[in-house]
Parts: structure tokens; sequence; C-alpha cells
């Protein structure tokens, strides 16, 4: 009579055994013999961490996300931006930052907005643990209709993309992988001092962009009021560009924005009389 080797697990007893999400690779699956077990035990693994994903953390939602780069290849740090916030190393939102599909961006509204992200679902790319970072949305990915959705047109309407800067990439997967299975879900920013105004424009054209933005981070409706006359409504010109057709030169400045939680703040006098195009200003900031 041949004797059962005792290293062997059967198909009712894996079905019964509990997987750690936490290990990438289960320690259960040194003991299997048999090849088509291995596979069932791999399968159902990857079943049980997605379940638990999905049952635990209802809020996140499910996505994929690329890594940033320049034309030649290498590593982006992301400059310029279809949110208009300039240099990021420059800026408050430093080198966590990610462009977002169209279905994401939103038209712009969602720039500014905190973003926390985490790759799972994939062992040989994610990082052990799925370790997340909040990064802001400063950028647009723009679709690429002449690919599949599937194999490089990864921002193409409807997807839900992410195309992630360097740090926040590396910090949560392989530098090597393509492309990652992730899960996001929006957070709370946390901003040190106050608003940035930073004006831009003409006589007959004044813009001004939003930066810095805590709270909620994604500004909805923004006005302004010249020490001469009433709030008057901007309209959204591009990312968190305002602007309005009237001319503010000569008037101190006060700015009320509102967040698309329904939170309004107003900064007073933030500009002074003799403001000029192209200089920051510094307004009050949001807070919980």
């Amino acid at each position: 009579m041949m004797k059962r080797n005792p290293k062997t697990l059967s198909k009712a007893s894996l079905l019964s055994a509990t997987c750690d999400c936490e290990d990438p690779v289960p320690h259960h699956f040194g003991c299997f013999m048999d090849s088509g077990v291995q596979q069932l035990a791999l399968y159902l693994f990857i079943l049980c961490c997605l379940f638990q994903a999905t049952a635990e953390d209802d809020d996140w939602k499910i996505a994929t996300a690329t890594l940033s780069r320049d034309k030649d290849g290498s590593s982006s740090v992301t400059t310029g931006g279809a949110c208009g916030y300039g240099d990021l190393r420059q800026s408050s939102y430093g080198e966590y930052s990610a462009g977002l599909s169209g279905k994401l961006f939103n038209r712009g509204s969602s720039c500014g907005a905190c973003l926390e992200v985490r790759c799972v679902n994939h062992i040989r790319w994610c990082l052990q643990g799925s370790p997340s970072v909040v990064v802001t949305a400063t950028d647009f990915c723009p679709p690429n209709s002449g690919l599949s959705s599937d194999y490089g047109g990864w921002c193409n309407f409807p997807k839900e993309h992410l195309e992630l800067s360097h740090a926040a990439f590396t910090g949560i997967a392989e530098t090597r992988a393509e492309i990652i299975p992730v899960q996001y879900r929006r957070v709370k920013c946390g901003r040190r001092g106050g608003l940035r105004f930073s004006l831009n424009g003409s006589s007959h054209f004044f813009q001004v962009l939003i930066s810095n933005v805590g709270l909620d981070g994604e500004v909805v409706g923004v006005k302004v009021k010249g020490h001469t006359t009433a709030w008057i409504p901007m309209a959204r010109n591009w990312g968190q560009n305002w602007h309005s057709s009237l001319d503010l030169i000569g008037q101190s400045l006060s700015f009320e924005v509102t967040l698309i939680g329904g939170k309004t703040i107003a900064s007073y006098d933030v500009a002074p009389p003799y403001w000029r195009f192209g200089m920051t200003y510094q307004g009050k900031q949001f807070h919980s």
C-alpha cells in the first residue's frame, strides 16, 4: 500500500486554508508537491487577497498606474502640467504628484486633489506589504486613440489611470514595472502656510492661479473683490487658473475660494494696491 506523503495537501484541505496577503508568497506553497495543486493555490491566494481588499476597504477604488517618463525614456520630474502649477520642485506639491486620465481629471476640477494610492494584487511588481503614498493631482494624462486601452492607451476614456511621478511610483512598486494595478482613494490635503494666489494677465484680462490648497484640495469656485467693487465671480480658464475681464489694477484684492466639499474661505486684502502681475500672495488656509 502506497503511503501518503505528509507534505502533500489535498485540494479539499487547500480550500480550507487561510491566506496572508501581507506575505507575497504564502508559506503554504513550499509544501505543495503537485503542480496542479500549486496552480490552484496561487489562484485561490490571489482571489482571497482581492476579496479581502474589497471587503475591508470599501472606500478604495480600482485603477491602473504607470511611471511618468520624459520623451527620452528617463524618469520624469513633473514640470508645467495641465493644472498650471509650474515646476513642482519649487511649489508646495513637491515630488509626489500624478497625472490623471480624462475621467479622473474632470476637465481640471480635480487639480489639487490628494489621492492615497497603493499597488495591489501583483506579486511581482508591488512592494511587499502594499505600502501607500499620497499624491497631488497636478497634470492631465492625455488619451492615445491609436492604441488599445489595454495596451498603451492607458489614459483612454473611460479608464481610470494615474501617471505617477518617480518618487510616488517607486514608493509602491518596482521601477521596472510597465503598468500596475492600484487602488486609490481621496484623502484630505495637509498644506503648510496659506492659499497662494499667483497673479497674471493684463488690464483687460485678470487671471489668478490658486495653489497650496488644503483640506479637499479641489477648488470649484472663486470670487475676487477690489476695494471699490463687490464680489465678482471668476470663471475657470484652465486647470486651477481663474479669470475675469475686469480691470483691477491699482486696487487691493480679496479672494473668496470654495472647495468641492462646500467649504468657503475669504482672504481679505491679500494683495495691496501696488500689486504686480507675476507676483504671488498668500491668504488664509482651509482646516478640517
